[in-house]
């Protein structure tokens, strides 16, 4: 049994890092950790993709502090919330997974999450909310239903934005934070942490925990990684890091991240010391060139996932390739079916479609021998080479 550790420095280093919000507050929060009591905390993910990804990281990397202060950290899949689908954010209705594309997601996600938590003996622990969810009767979720209402469904920014565009609002979304909600009563746990994104599905389960079993609740909401205009890293910016991502990928995308990002970066993503991430902020207030810090974030974030050589690796590529403006030696071959430039995109992995293709070549985004692409018909011939934004090239042979 793993000794909890109750040291008032450590505990108030914990709290203060990377956190938006403490429910009901931090001082209640603080006074659990001092008491040498074994807390259970968890964090829920819904497969939705077949990898983790940033977004997942920053709860991941506080949930492993949990666990290094010496209480039981639970890892939760949400198998049967993913088919529902969570309507944080959406502006229109999330398209439901069946059975199989779920599982077929989650399957490395145990192995990826252990970059930050300890599975071994006695360490976290591994749930599936299906093993309690798909097993309610319809007198279950008319019961939780009741506990409810309408009115406070209708408090989300979501809900409330599709109803003044008229979109529709499908009754099984309003379930889902009921759904989500039930995973702490099934695991009677003290703590729960996630996402600031998703604050609303997890006071849902801190009411439903106090009203079913008369249990406070903890809830940590982490900060979200955003720019200075609010604006999170995604797949539409073509930004968003997965754990599936090599280490020159992971890389270029940190470099490629906006400048308003840094900072949030080394609090969120790394390890580094907050005095140090002080020196940082200096320094960018005295004109220190950003690329130059910016480095070093991307250096400490490929280490994390990667190690130090092939972190160390990574910055001498990209310092070559784009500092310097030299074109990789190393670069993959492709032999096209045709030789026009939107099928050598598409075929080499480099557009998801031709018309993802064609988007990319209207927006300059497309270089053939170092020179931009503004012909959608411009033929190839082997020896050219094709470059997408600033990390992928591919050689025609």
């Amino acid at each position: 049994m793993s000794k909890i550790i109750t040291d008032e420095k450590l505990i108030d280093a914990f709290l203060s890092r990377g956190l938006e919000n403490i429910y009901p507050n931090k001082d209640y929060l603080k006074q659990q950790l001092l008491s040498g009591k074994k807390l259970t905390i968890y964090l829920g993910i819904d497969p939705t993709g077949p990898t983790l990804h940033m977004g997942h990281a920053i709860p991941l990397r506080k949930l492993s502090e949990f666990q290094k202060l010496g209480h039981q950290v639970i890892l939760l899949i949400g198998d049967f919330t993913a088919m529902i689908g969570d309507p944080t954010d959406k502006t229109a209705t999330r398209k439901q997974l069946t059975r199989r594309e779920v599982l077929n997601n989650c399957k490395l996600y145990k192995k990826q999450a252990s970059i930050f938590l300890d599975f071994g003996f006695g360490g976290a622990k591994l749930k599936y909310n299906s093993h309690w969810l798909g097993k309610m009767k319809f007198a279950n979720v008319l019961d939780l239903a009741a506990k409810m209402s309408v009115q406070q469904m209708l408090e989300r920014d979501m809900f409330k934005k599709r109803l003044e565009n008229n979109k529709p609002i499908f009754i099984h979304e309003f379930l889902y934070p009921l759904m989500q909600g039930y995973d702490s009563v099934a695991m009677d746990v003290d703590g729960e942490i996630g996402g600031n994104d998703q604050t609303f599905n997890m006071l849902t389960g801190r009411n439903l925990l106090k009203e079913i079993a008369g249990k406070e609740k903890f809830v940590l909401t982490t900060k979200l990684l955003v720019d200075n205009d609010g604006k999170k890293m995604g797949k539409t910016e073509g930004n968003m890091i997965t754990f599936r991502d090599d280490a020159n990928e992971m890389f270029g995308k940190v470099m490629s991240w906006t400048d308003g990002m840094i900072l949030n970066g080394f609090e969120l993503c790394t390890n580094i010391d907050m005095d140090k991430i002080e020196d940082y902020k200096i320094k960018l207030e005295k004109g220190e060139n950003p690329k130059n810090i910016k480095l070093d974030l991307a250096l400490e974030v490929v280490k994390t996932y990667h190690g130090d050589v092939e972190a160390t690796l990574a910055r001498e590529y990209w310092e070559k390739t784009f500092s310097q403006k030299e074109t990789p030696t190393d670069i993959p071959n492709i032999k096209p079916t045709q030789y026009d430039i939107v099928t050598v995109l598409v075929e080499a992995g480099l557009a998801p479609s031709k018309t993802e293709a064609r988007r990319n070549i209207e927006q300059k985004g497309v270089r053939v021998n170092e020179i931009d692409v503004t012909d959608l018909k411009q033929e190839l011939k082997p020896g050219d080479v094709v470059q997408k934004g600033k990390r992928y090239f591919v050689k025609v042979v």
